[in-house]
């Protein structure tokens, strides 16, 4: 029993540090921002001793100011860090510092520092669990209640050194690709005053990475005696890292607020492109695409401008119209699976002949580039159903839910495409393997289909 009790303790620590605050708004899918973000983090892997290919890179949707490595070689950012941060560098400096996470081995000895980190607590839970054997239940709940602190505290106090040699290590990876550490610096500076609040106002970021004056003066010290502090960006990460927090603002911050941030008075890109995103989320179709307009004709070979007006035209109505924009954005950036999506998404939709196939095609090859991409297999499905291949139709609209988590929905479709697909197929058997790894009677899927039951049905 103690060693079950420690197990979960110890999962709900790691998860509680690694992803305070990810709770949950979801994953942002954006080609402009993963592409500027990967144009940053993937020399900063190289120089680690990491490959690319092999660190994912993921944008959580929300606004509390925090980054982590979860789940082995997973960085998160949440669009609050990147919203907050006041220049490239203070990203690639927080980017850095994670990456030594992954190559410096801290998510192994972090699993034992929080086997360690829980001893403590244990006890506590024991105390509180005698306690309230003995009639003192108030003391007793307090006992248990204060065994995650205990245990978060220790946690900490084994982790400190591995923070500092991220701080260190972060320093060298840009000192080794000639670029400023400044940004590490003013970041921690910037939120020195974190120390003073307590753990609960704290943002998500320094509760797993407590802050320290001696930390702060040696990062600043190691910074200084790279020579490199008082270089500048160059003007395209500037451009990449302003574009970037517009996009975001425009699409997650009420239309006031952006509005605030970017007044009509200012009339450079960023500015334009925030309010032309903030204009469709308020159904302002006129001055979204007035905005767009200018932007396109600013820089005409911009490709996320052109998927912007698709996107724009598309979600008001103008579907015929949408297409020729999103045509536009995948000639400018072919291969691309976010494009390819809204492109097939936009010839289904308009269905002139030729479209729904060439919508297809579009979809097929998004879904070489992401397997995983649920709503890529929505959209397949939509597009097969619209040419009467029904098993396939089912079949797709498995694949989505599978790759969404929902196994009951995941299941039963493929239950109703495998009868009609032909026996021994490449088609077949995938839906003979959605239904193999689907099954209810698995005693890894019965929590699952347990959970689904009780959902109130709408």
């Amino acid at each position: 029993m103690a060693n079950l009790i420690s197990r979960s303790l110890i999962a709900a620590l790691i998860a509680c540090l690694a992803s305070a605050g990810a709770h949950a708004q979801g994953l942002i899918r954006d080609t402009e921002i993963e592409h500027t973000l990967r144009d940053w983090t993937d020399p900063i892997l190289e120089v680690a001793g990491l490959r690319p290919d092999d660190v994912d890179l993921y944008i959580i949707n929300d606004p509390s100011l925090n980054a982590f490595v979860a789940n082995g070689k997973n960085i998160h950012l949440h669009t609050g860090l990147i919203i907050a941060a006041e220049s490239p560098g203070q990203i690639k400096g927080v980017i850095g510092h994670e990456t030594c996470h992954i190559a410096c081995g801290h998510t192994i000895t972090r699993t034992r520092a929080a086997e360690v980190s829980m001893r403590p607590a244990l006890v506590s839970i024991g105390l509180g669990v005698l306690a309230m054997a003995a009639g003192a239940g108030d003391a007793g709940a307090a006992l248990i209640a204060s065994s995650q602190q205990f245990a978060a505290l220790n946690f900490f106090k084994h982790t400190r050194a591995e923070e500092a040699a991220a701080d260190q290590a972060a320093v060298a990876y840009l000192e080794q690709l000639g670029q400023s550490p400044r940004g590490l610096v003013e970041f921690f500076e910037n939120y020195r005053y974190q120390e003073v609040l307590s753990e609960a106002r704290r943002y998500p970021y320094f509760r797993a990475h407590p802050l320290a004056s001696e930390r702060i003066r040696t990062t600043r010290q190691l910074a200084e005696e790279t020579g490199l502090m008082d270089v500048e960006p160059d003007p395209e990460t500037v451009r990449e890292f302003e574009m970037m927090q517009a996009k975001l603002i425009g699409f997650l911050e009420p239309a006031a607020q952006v509005y605030r941030e970017y007044p009509r008075s200012d009339d450079s890109a960023p500015a334009r492109y925030a309010r032309a995103i903030a204009a469709m989320q308020a159904a302002d179709i006129s001055t979204a695409l007035s905005q767009v307009n200018s932007l396109i004709e600013q820089s005409p070979d911009n490709p996320y401008f052109h998927e912007l007006k698709g996107q724009i035209l598309f979600e008001s109505g103008r579907v015929e119209e949408s297409v020729g924009p999103h045509k536009r954005a995948n000639e400018l950036m072919p291969d691309q699976p976010l494009l390819l999506i809204n492109l097939g998404r936009s010839l289904i939709a308009r269905g002139e002949p030729g479209d729904i196939a060439d919508g297809e095609e579009a979809l097929r090859d998004a879904l070489i580039a992401e397997p995983h991409n649920a709503f890529a297999w929505q959209n397949l499905a939509i597009a097969l159903e619209k040419q009467d291949k029904r098993a396939e139709a089912k079949l797709a609209t498995a694949e989505a839910a599978y790759n969404v988590g929902d196994l009951p929905r995941a299941n039963a479709f493929a239950g109703r495409a495998i009868k009609d697909l032909e026996s021994g197929t490449t088609l077949h058997r995938r839906a003979s393997d959605i239904l193999a790894i689907t099954d209810p009677r698995l005693p890894e899927n019965r929590d699952i289909y347990r959970r689904q039951q009780r959902r109130p049905q709408r």
